[in-house]
């Protein structure tokens, strides 16, 4: 008898791990970047695994060891990991509905606020899921990126003095709202933009103090001026989808919590580093941050050349069926 409990036990114990699932996690950022996207993603593993008590973990392949950014999307949805960073703005055929707020550059909300609007409509109008389920994956999370200024390596106080200016441009709604400002846009990868600066091929880029301090920018360009972009959608916490669809209705309920905490989190931790660099920027680093005048940029708005991309983006959201109001209301001064 006591045989056949003990074995029993043993039973169960096997059981109760083969029950257990590590998924896997596919991105492009690498361990030690120390910033709030690694941060937050080994958060997101940690949490995952405390409030499934221990069932399931998240093994986060780092550093694109699996796919690069580019090959996310594709190696995510033929089941090549389970969660992933998609970085909305590098796919705007593949997903132009996810891709709205990048096309109503200057906008009004902060990294929180556009969250919480592409949850809204996430959850609003499903054709959002759908361009994502096409793609075998679903959104689980979102990771907006901060609120944007510029960083020149000459002082801006007015839109007047934008006029000559060489600035850095890419996605869809830069281009014409920095011709709009009479300025010059230049089109320069991330990682090239330091040298840029350095070089004076371009004046002026787009960007936030975290990144701006990541990428080191601020060592070569030493005004940021306070223009209100609001913050750009940066990325999508994706699932494959099938791995989400065989989640037990539990583990799917603390993905989806998840989620939204995630945002959070991050969040917080966004506005902790905006403080952190502006501190060093009065330090050694010797930024000045400059204020904008009030109004100046918001009245670009009207633009014919920034209306036109606004419009593109609407036509492209009605042939798909999707009520357009409320998204560009939130996305209006």
């Amino acid at each position: 008898m006591k045989k056949l409990i003990f074995a029993a036990a043993i039973a169960s114990v096997l059981t109760s791990g083969a029950q257990a699932d590590t998924y896997k996690w596919i991105t492009y950022k690498p361990q030690g970047a120390g910033d709030a996207q690694a941060i937050t993603t080994q958060w997101f593993a940690d949490q995952f695994a405390e409030r499934t008590g221990g069932k399931h973990q998240i093994e986060i392949l780092w550093g694109g060891s699996v796919a690069k950014a580019r090959e996310i999307p594709e190696a995510l949805g033929g089941g090549v990991g389970d969660f992933g960073d998609v970085i909305t703005p590098y796919f705007p055929d593949l997903l132009p509905l996810n891709n709205a707020v990048g096309f109503f550059i200057p906008q009004p909300m902060d990294t929180k606020a556009v969250g919480e609007a592409m949850e809204a409509w996430h959850k609003e109008f499903p054709q959002y899921a759908k361009e994502l389920a096409e793609q075998n994956l679903r959104a689980v999370g979102f990771r907006p990126l901060e609120n944007y200024g510029l960083l020149c390596s000459k002082p801006v106080r007015s839109i007047d003095e934008m006029k000559g200016l060489r600035i850095r441009s890419y996605g869809f709604a830069y281009p014409a709202l920095i011709e709009a400002m009479g300025a010059t846009p230049v089109s320069i990868s991330t990682s090239d933009a330091y040298e840029a600066l350095q070089r004076s091929v371009i004046d002026c880029t787009p960007i936030g103090p975290a990144l701006a301090r990541g990428w080191k920018y601020d060592e070569v360009a030493k005004y940021y001026i306070e223009v209100p972009f609001g913050a750009s959608f940066g990325h999508i916490i994706a699932m494959n989808l099938n791995s989400y669809e065989a989640m037990d209705e539990e583990t799917r309920a603390v993905v989806d919590q998840l989620g939204h905490d995630y945002l959070i989190e991050y969040s917080r931790m966004l506005d902790e580093d905006d403080t952190r660099v502006r501190e060093l920027w009065k330090g050694d680093l010797g930024v000045e941050v400059i204020d904008f005048p009030e109004g100046e940029l918001e009245a670009l708005v009207d633009n014919e050349g920034v209306q036109a991309v606004r419009a593109e983006w609407v036509e492209k959201a009605e042939a798909l069926d999707v009520p357009v109001e409320d998204i560009v209301g939130r996305l209006k001064f």
